[in-house]
């Protein structure tokens, strides 16, 4: 178990992808401090946490409030004995025109996506810096984050930006002894995506389902991607076999973005 004893907090742990990467990491041997904004669903992510024979904790945040961030990670390292992990996986999607988007929407993705990442970069830096130095800072991006798509023109700038900070941060901290990568998903079977498809048919006209199967069928690999695939490269990204990898965002899309 390459992650024995190790602890990592995962934030948007509640469902969807953020759920199977704290599953993934638990089998690999780390112990979870699971984190939401949804204080039902983590109780049972907590369950299946445990049942794998590992120690969880749980704790409700905003990540784009960032004194709730700075708390998570307190709270993970008291609850657990010790911090070595931390994947900012938390985020919101936007699916609307680039000439109708709103200030209000503006401020509200690039607060959980753009900010809530940058507060996990800090307060993991900070923890890691407090135990002596050592960790690995893991965010979020999207095949958005390589390629900017129409109406999801901010989503996909909140994902170049998480690249961004990403960068600056691996170049800032490596003296540390902290990495920093990100993972970029592409068409994922989640909640996120129905709602994607949703919005999508209700602006363009589309039935519903349809633009979730022009994904899919452009997707090498013939089929959608599961929060289990994305886990699995978060748990390499966990692990020692990443140790000197830093800085970068590849993607985990089973062939749709080549880059």
């Amino acid at each position: 178990m390459t992650l024995d004893n190790k602890v990592a907090l995962v934030t948007g742990a509640g469902q969807g992808i953020g759920r199977g990467i704290a599953l993934r990491l638990a089998k690999d041997g780390a112990d979870l401090a699971l984190v939401d904004v949804k204080a039902d669903k983590l109780e049972a992510v907590a369950a299946e946490v445990r049942a794998l024979g590992r120690r969880a904790t749980t704790f409700v945040a905003d990540v784009g409030d960032r004194e709730q961030v700075f708390a998570a990670v307190a709270h993970a390292h008291q609850a657990l004995g010790r911090f070595d992990v931390m994947v900012n996986n938390a985020g919101i999607s936007q699916v609307q025109p680039l000439e109708a988007v709103q200030p209000e929407e503006v401020e509200r993705i690039f607060r959980i996506n753009v900010q809530g990442t940058l507060w996990g970069i800090q307060a993991a830096a900070a923890k890691f810096r407090e135990l002596g130095g050592k960790g690995k800072i893991i965010n979020a991006s999207s095949i958005a984050g390589h390629e900017g798509y129409a109406l999801l023109g901010v989503y996909s700038a909140t994902k170049f930006a998480v690249r961004a900070l990403t960068q600056a941060a691996a170049k800032e901290l490596a003296s540390a002894g902290i990495t920093v990568n990100a993972y970029c998903p592409g068409v994922v079977g989640t909640d996120m995506w129905v709602d994607i498809d949703r919005r999508m048919a209700e602006i363009t006209g589309a039935p519903v389902g349809a633009t979730y199967r022009k994904y899919v069928e452009g997707i090498a690999l013939g089929r959608a991607e599961t929060p289990d695939d994305v886990a699995a490269f978060v748990a390499y990204l966990a692990g020692p076999d990443s140790d000197y990898m830093t800085g970068q965002a590849p993607l985990i899309d089973g062939g749709l973005v080549y880059r």
